[in-house]
């Protein structure tokens, strides 16, 4: 990725609406997992943080480090659930073809792909972070 994609400043001043920033360990395991399984976009990556994107959609990852002496550090210690009771639901990718790449990839699925009465086909997956993502197709 361009090293000199945006200035931290000028990308926070271009946000608007609602925000989604995930705090991960380390970027690369989570952008590989939402790359190669989510076939997501990758609009921007380095060590420390990532910008994603779906249709209108886009979101940050940080990596751990980058948030210093901030207090939700103490929330993410090893070992700890991450995200436990969010499910990052992402609609338009056929949940069959993600938890097939996710199982080939060595991935973890928390559930397989099921027709759901509120008229969607979805599996759970979860990232190397232990995030949840829900890919989704209307049936």
């Amino acid at each position: 990725m361009p090293e000199d994609w945006m200035p931290a400043d000028a990308f926070g001043r271009s946000l608007t609406g609602m925000g989604v920033n995930l705090l991960v360990p380390r970027i690369e395991p989570v952008l590989s997992f939402t790359t190669k399984v989510l076939e997501l976009e990758t609009v921007y990556s380095d060590a420390d943080f990532a910008v994603l994107s779906h249709g209108d959609h886009s979101w940050m990852l940080h990596a751990d480090h980058t948030y210093h002496a901030h207090p939700l550090l103490a929330l993410t210690s090893d070992g700890a659930l991450r995200g436990v009771g969010l499910e990052l639901r992402i609609y338009g990718i056929d949940p069959d073809q993600a938890e097939q790449r996710a199982r080939e990839l060595g991935y973890a699925v928390i559930a397989e792909s099921a027709d759901k009465p509120h008229g969607l086909r979805e599996c759970y997956l979860a990232d190397p972070a232990g995030y949840v993502w829900v890919p989704g197709l209307a049936k």
